[in-house]
């Protein structure tokens, strides 16, 4: 048997395989910097809570839009140069965050990205199905989830931290990062790749159905996500403590979502997606207490828990929606499960304002409040985990 130290080494040292994760690091910087960020700094100029989270939701809205229409993209332009191009639209914008605080420039080059940011996830994670060797799928999309994971550990504290303590415009350059990654996504189509197959005779749309159950899944728990990483810094933005709980959430995550994939291998996901749903919820709920109850310490431990099932639950249902299709179906699961993730994230960042909001004043005071949205989207999770035994093989 192959040491697992071993095992891990050698997916690194593939070509194709270290290739996308640099890409992949390289993109999700770019997304990951304003994804905490933007709303804070968009309440600068005088949004509200329960509108502050809409420059997240009009990427992912673009986002969503574009994701299906990708494996035709990929089919007629190649991986590399869909990467490419999907790199260009998410980078090459975002210097123009810094010039504006108005909600409506703001949403407008949001939605620019959102274009690239579905050539980046669609075909990033339809590659790590594709480059991965027999039976090591869930630790191919481990070490890719690491690769996010590390990006939402570092810099979506680090972009609040830096735009609280400097202004946006280092944020902006941060944010542009994807543009550095051009060269090295071109290099996926040259030829010793595996590139993106054709749709099988089964169609779309079975395809889709086979997935709808994990992808749904994924859908609630990046929305609680999505409402955790756009509202703390906006009820904490004090001190320190914003970045912290973020980085909390960041390291667990990504701990979560790599270390679940070399398990999911050996002993398959039926017990382990309920078991991940249930900590996130559990942790979201150990969230809402410690912001209800003005609690550093109970929040930043909570945020690590909640975090931990989050990254466990990305990865676990991304192995079993390719396992639920043949492999040249791989693209379309790839996109109805990033579809689910995107718009689960753009849901959760303007849904949980405004469940917050409800009940305020005109003025905008009293309402619900983020502790109680939160408290909601734990109760949601945890009525979710007995679906997730029919995803799991």
């Amino acid at each position: 048997m192959v040491p697992r130290a071993e095992v891990v080494d050698t997916l690194w040292r593939q070509p194709g395989i270290t290739r996308l994760l640099m890409v992949t690091l390289l993109g999700f910087t770019g997304f990951a910097a304003t994804l905490g960020s933007l709303p804070w700094w968009a309440a600068q100029g005088g949004a509200s809570v329960s509108t502050a989270g809409l420059v997240t939701t009009a990427m992912l809205v673009s986002t969503v839009a574009t994701q299906a229409t990708v494996p035709a993209v990929v089919r007629r332009l190649g991986s590399g140069r869909g990467l490419a191009i999907g790199l260009l639209a998410l980078g090459a914008p975002c210097p123009l965050y810094a010039l504006f605080t108005d909600l409506g420039p703001l949403l407008a080059i949001s939605a620019v990205r959102g274009v690239g940011f579905a050539l980046l996830t669609v075909i990033g994670s339809t590659l790590t199905r594709m480059l991965a060797p027999p039976g090591r799928h869930g630790e191919a999309a481990g070490l890719y989830g690491l690769m996010i994971g590390a990006t939402a550990m570092v810099v979506v504290p680090g972009a609040v931290a830096l735009g609280q303590a400097f202004g946006y415009g280092p944020v902006a350059v941060l944010a542009s990062l994807p543009v550095l990654a051009v060269p090295m996504a071109l290099k996926l189509s040259d030829g010793r790749d595996v590139d993106v197959a054709e749709p099988s005779g089964i169609g779309h749309r079975q395809a889709v159905l086979r997935v709808l159950v994990p992808s749904l899944l994924l859908l609630v728990v990046t929305l609680a996500g999505s409402g955790l990483v756009t509202f703390v810094p906006i009820e904490r933005p004090a001190g320190l403590l914003a970045a912290t709980v973020l980085l909390a959430f960041g390291v667990a995550s990504a701990v979560g979502r790599w270390r679940v994939g070399a398990l999911a291998d050996r002993i398959g996901t039926r017990m382990l997606l309920p078991v991940s749903l249930a900590t996130t919820a559990a942790g979201l709920a150990a969230v809402a207490v410690g912001l209800a109850a003005g609690s550093s310490a109970v929040l930043v431990a909570a945020a690590a828990v909640c975090g931990l099932g989050y990254g466990a639950v990305q990865n676990l249902t991304l192995v079993v929606a390719f396992a639920r299709v043949d492999p040249v179906d791989v693209p379309t699961a790839s996109a109805a499960w990033n579809i689910a993730f995107d718009a689960g994230t753009a849901v959760g960042a303007v849904a949980v304002g405004a469940v917050a909001a409800m009940g305020a004043d005109p003025g905008g005071d009293g309402g619900l409040g983020v502790a109680v949205a939160l408290g909601l989207c734990a109760v949601l999770l945890a009525l979710v985990v007995p679906l997730s035994t029919r995803a799991a093989q």
